[in-house]
């Protein structure tokens, strides 16, 4: 994320703070995104991913009157309430998983090739499994730079390591996956 981002957000931050309805709406749009991926990553379905994104912005305007800038970027503190929310959420579930609700309705959308559905959701398929296979740390960090979009940095500051061991848990992640996917496609 480059300085500028860095800075519209501590702008917004402060607007929003100051009761500015706009900015907080302004935040939401831009970080939604990053943070529903970064949730269907981590659940799999879409509808929990969305309703957990729902959650994590609930709080963030509950909890933005304390945020107080660290040096640690603002979309590095939304992480960390997503990491929060994601492990409440494991630990309400209690390891049961669901069925994804595409599962079911995927034969139930006409407007795209069948073909293309059916790659679609192997593909999604084959990455959640080979995702699973990873140690937790590893998984964190993969999601986080690739499927959410945050730099190396931000990913450290989120998972509070150090920028070395988020490289070497992104290399051995990627080494572990890169092993899965050769073995899948044999």
């Amino acid at each position: 994320m480059d300085k500028q981002a860095l800075e519209d957000d501590l702008r917004l931050v402060r607007q929003a703070q100051s009761g500015d309805i706009e900015a907080v709406g302004q935040l939401f749009d831009k970080h939604y995104r990053s943070m529903f991926r970064y949730f269907y990553a981590r659940v799999g379905q879409r509808q929990q991913a969305e309703d957990l994104a729902g959650e994590l912005f609930t709080r963030m305007v509950h909890h933005l009157p304390t945020f107080q800038p660290t040096g640690v970027p603002f979309r590095a503190w939304l992480f960390r309430i997503a990491y929060n929310l994601t492990m409440d959420h494991f630990r309400v579930a209690n390891g049961v998983e669901m069925e994804p609700l595409e599962k079911v309705t995927l034969l139930a959308q006409p407007e795209q090739n069948p073909v293309e559905q059916v790659e679609r959701r192997m593909t999604g398929d084959t990455l959640h499994e080979t995702l699973q296979t990873l140690v937790p740390e590893q998984r964190q960090v993969i999601i986080l730079r690739f499927l959410a979009g945050l730099s190396l940095q931000e990913t450290a500051d989120v998972m509070e390591r150090t920028l070395s061991a988020v490289k070497a848990m992104q290399y051995r992640g990627l080494q572990t996956m890169r092993a899965m996917l050769t073995q899948v496609e044999l």
